[in-house]
């Protein structure tokens, strides 16, 4: 933070700032409550920004900075108000023969995908491991976040960057190619249906056996059935191990390949992923690092940006 420059090292609570913060979060609520209807999570969340930001320099540095997750998942959220569906054709037959086609099992003369084969054959430690597994999907990366904030902040932002990047890439890729996941054709086969409520599929047998509905909860609030390509759960553990490595945390980086690995597991064995969903995941990850590290980290007009918000934080 040294060579920093100093005109960014503190952030003055103007009148200016004060109120360009009060109109955003107005305008959140706004927004919100006409696209999509307020729930007490918009409530939550405008409260704890203005407690954060408001509550002192240490955490207004945080929160500003915790802000590209809170961005990432305000347009997570307004997806429901545009559902894909609308502008293209929901693929739901030809993903399913093309997997079963590349990475089917033949099983007692009848040929199956990878998901059905363990709709068949799933038993309590695989339910355990992948429910554990997948629901790591957000507190790990944002775990690992807060790590990187803590110990280096240019890393913090090239990492919650990248992130951001790849949910770009597979929001674009959702709206261009929409697609129905394996319990879908489990449930209603090949017809499209628009209007059918979310699926905890086989993660609901965790759900089952933890005596809590954790994964129903989540579901829940899912803004899209139909965006399984890419597997975005498929995509974060790729760009978090990508960083740790990068940040040489020596054997936790082992942690991290299992977690990884773990995620790809549990999204084809509970039913919501293709092993192809998972491919194209990872595919994203590796795309959206690329885009950073090699294209946008290259220009000036991002660096002079990346220096600016590293003070800020």
């Amino acid at each position: 933070m040294n060579n920093l420059p100093n005109k960014f090292t503190h952030i003055k609570l103007s009148n200016n700032i004060i109120i360009t913060v009060l109109v955003v979060s107005i305008i959140y609520l706004v927004l919100m409550w006409l696209l999509i209807g307020l729930k007490a999570e918009h409530w939550f969340l405008i409260l704890l920004f203005l407690t954060c930001f408001f509550m002192g320099d240490k955490t207004r540095r945080f929160i500003l900075a915790f802000s590209i997750f809170i961005i990432y998942g305000i347009l997570y959220d307004v997806m429901k108000a545009f559902p894909n569906y609308l502008l293209n054709h929901v693929d739901i037959e030809p993903i399913y023969r093309f997997e079963k086609y590349i990475f089917g099992i033949t099983i007692n003369h009848m040929q199956l995908t990878i998901n059905e084969f363990w709709g068949l054959y799933h038993n309590t430690f695989l339910d355990i491991t992948a429910g554990i597994f997948y629901i790591s999907w957000i507190p790990v990366p944002l775990a690992f976040a807060l790590y990187l904030y803590i110990k280096n902040k240019k890393q913090f932002l090239h990492f919650s960057l990248t992130f951001f990047l790849a949910n770009i890439i597979g929001f674009c890729i959702y709206y261009i190619h929409p697609a129905a996941p394996p319990w879908y054709v489990s449930e209603y086969g090949f017809k499209f249906y628009a209007h059918v409520p979310s699926n905890t599929a086989g993660l609901v047998r965790f759900d089952q056996l933890i005596h809590f509905q954790i994964f129903s909860t989540i579901y829940s609030r899912n803004s899209n059935i139909f965006a399984a390509i890419p597997s975005l759960h498929c995509a974060y553990p790729v760009v978090v191990f990508y960083y740790a490595l990068k940040n040489k945390l020596g054997k936790t980086n082992w942690l991290f390949g299992l977690f990884m690995a773990g995620i790809w597991f549990a999204a084809v064995y509970s039913g919501h992923h293709y092993v192809t969903d998972v491919i194209l995941g990872i595919i994203c990850a590796i795309i959206a690092i690329i885009i950073f590290q090699y294209l946008l980290l290259k220009t000036k007009i991002i660096n002079r940006f990346l220096t600016k918000y590293e003070c800020s934080i």
